[in-house]
């Protein structure tokens, strides 16, 4: 499947009225904040449409960068990727960050103890 065709069912996708995210979840995640007291129909329907358009988006610009065009896979990596590289996905960098081996990590603290007693 090619870019452009993918495309093309992001683009029908966002076109239908009908929506593949469950509005049950999103009520429940939207009624977990303090300051919610009563939500509109319409706005958990614009609310989920809009969760679900951004997800599309975040997908398809993460395929469109990633690695996985040539066996037609989207993996964390590519998301992370993509959250870290664009402007527009930086908020998202805490959520989605960079896998690093256990070796690695623990490299890059010790020697970060070592330029703290250096001080």
């Amino acid at each position: 499947m090619s870019g452009k065709n993918m495309e093309e069912k992001v683009e029908q996708a966002t076109n239908r009225k009908n929506i593949s995210l469950p509005m049950s979840r999103v009520r429940l995640i939207m009624k977990s904040s303090p300051d919610v007291s009563c939500i509109n129909q319409d706005a958990l329907f614009l609310t989920t449409k809009a969760t679900e358009l951004f997800v599309q988006h975040l997908a398809l610009s993460s395929y469109k960068n990633g690695s996985g065009k040539e066996t037609n896979t989207l993996s964390y990596s590519d998301l992370a990727n993509a959250a870290e590289e664009s402007e527009t996905f930086q908020f998202l960098t805490d959520i989605l960050p960079k896998k690093i081996l256990a070796r690695e990590y623990l490299k890059s603290l010790e020697e970060m103890e070592k330029d703290d007693d250096n001080l």
